[in-house]
């Protein structure tokens, strides 16, 4: 087990020494317009040229890979399918079981807790040469019906010029500190339960407060509490949902307007 627990910087050889194009997560940008995903490319595809896809797994996880063969996985829970896939880097966070797991796969090179030791919170700097992860800490409820201070991480993936984050399990609107620390997400995976994490008001208006390009649910536990937040997102943002369970997305597809995309959660299995 590899846990990383002070700021990292690593730099790797093989398919993750390609150079990482620059983000713009810390300058707001033009995103052009259209949006052109590509539905139809399965996980074991080639990536396109400047892209990333994002494959939605289950629950809060996604894998996130790179043109040149790196693969993420968030809130990695120990199990992603039966696809014979050790990930590059993992990411957890702590709030429940369903969020991370206590055994990862010593096979597994960057294993990345969202927590460190209680109220201490944890910071991340990890550098792949193509795919740089770097982290956020937010506050949870603790098991005791308190507060555990930083114990959530918002882990930002810069990839192909794109900044891609996912929230975790965020029981509160972020500071402005925060989200400066964050920058300006192109794409963002939210929860949408109303409930466990945050109650729905509260989260469409983070979401309107970061404006990002792309916005992605996770966390629902039926469709009752999707269609309820996609019921009360469409006020400010269009939705679309072709029921795919990935999309690839670079800089020049990018909606012009921020778009709720809902893809629905697939195990990865191998495919012939």
């Amino acid at each position: 087990m590899r846990w990383i627990i002070a700021v990292l910087m690593v730099t790797s050889g093989g398919a993750s020494a390609q150079e990482r194009r620059p983000s713009h997560c810390i300058a707001i940008a033009d995103a052009a317009p259209g949006i052109e995903y590509i539905h139809k490319a399965a996980w074991q595809d080639p990536v396109p040229e400047f892209s990333v896809r994002i494959s939605y797994i289950a629950h809060a996880s996604f894998m996130i890979q790179t043109q040149g063969g790196l693969n993420a996985v968030t809130d990695f829970t120990g199990f992603i399918g039966s696809a014979d896939l050790i990930p590059d880097v993992v990411t957890m966070n702590h709030a429940h079981g369903t969020h991370w797991t206590a055994h990862p796969d010593p096979a597994i090179p960057n294993v990345l807790p969202g927590w460190g030791e209680f109220g201490q919170g944890i910071e991340h700097y990890l550098d792949l040469g193509e795919m740089l992860v770097r982290n956020v800490s937010t506050d949870i409820r603790s098991s005791y019906g308190g507060v555990e201070e930083r114990g959530n991480s918002i882990f930002v993936f810069e990839v192909e010029g794109l900044c891609i984050g996912h929230l975790g399990h965020l029981h509160h609107v972020p500071s402005d500190e925060q989200f400066a620390a964050l920058g300006r997400l192109d794409v963002v995976m939210a929860a949408v339960d109303g409930g466990t994490t945050m109650p729905l008001p509260e989260m469409i208006t983070v979401l309107k407060r970061l404006k990002s390009s792309v916005i992605i649910p996770m966390h629902w536990f039926s469709s009752f509490s999707l269609d309820r937040f996609l019921v009360d997102i469409r006020e400010d943002f269009p939705v679309e949902r072709e029921g795919v369970s990935e999309i690839t997305v670079s800089l020049r597809t990018l909606p012009d307007r921020p778009t709720v995309v809902v893809l629905e959660p697939q195990y990865l299995i191998e495919l012939e």
